[in-house]
């Protein structure tokens, strides 16, 4: 499955994303691309499917989009919502009425939501601390959006190691 276009962190930097962000803007970008092309033609029937006890391709879809969804309102100094913690509960669960096309739009969405929460922050932002879940652990705005990227990029590996597997490459 060849990309002609280089990946992401190699196209130069994303306008309006401030320097420290460039990495992770990148990396989130690159886990779109990965998902939407590891994922073309994916089998509905095969999304919930778990592989040797591991998650599915669905829960590594919804978990990304709500991991990156959280993260986003703990580095604005929120709290998660009644409906965040409701989409909290519900991961890892079948949902037969979403699609795997809706599912990778909803994490492309919500890339789109991060990558506008960026161009808003400024060096002296990033380097607020902020604090993380019911236990208040700490962190930074620059610790939380940078977690988002790097743990959607390890959940595209993960869902790629399970897409493979499902349907095993033609050589």
């Amino acid at each position: 499955m060849q990309n002609p276009k280089p990946e992401v962190w190699l196209r130069g930097p994303i306008p309006e994303i401030p320097a420290l962000l460039q990495p992770a803007a990148h990396a989130l970008l690159q886990s779109c691309e990965e998902i939407e092309r590891y994922l073309i033609d994916f089998p509905q029937d095969k999304l919930w499917t778990k592989v040797a006890g591991r998650a599915s391709v669905g829960f590594h879809l919804q978990h990304i989009t709500g991991v990156l969804d959280r993260m986003m309102s703990y580095a604005r100094a929120e709290s998660l919502s009644e409906e965040q913690f409701s989409y909290l509960s519900k991961e890892g669960q079948a949902d037969e009425g979403r699609t795997v096309t809706q599912l990778v739009s909803a994490f492309q969405e919500k890339t789109q939501e991060a990558l506008s929460l960026f161009k808003t922050l400024d060096e002296d932002t990033l380097r607020e601390v902020r604090s993380v879940g019911r236990k208040k652990l700490p962190s930074t705005t620059l610790g939380l959006l940078f977690h988002a990227a790097e743990h959607s990029q390890r959940h595209v590996g993960q869902l790629l190691v399970t897409k493979s597997v499902l349907i095993p490459p033609k050589h």
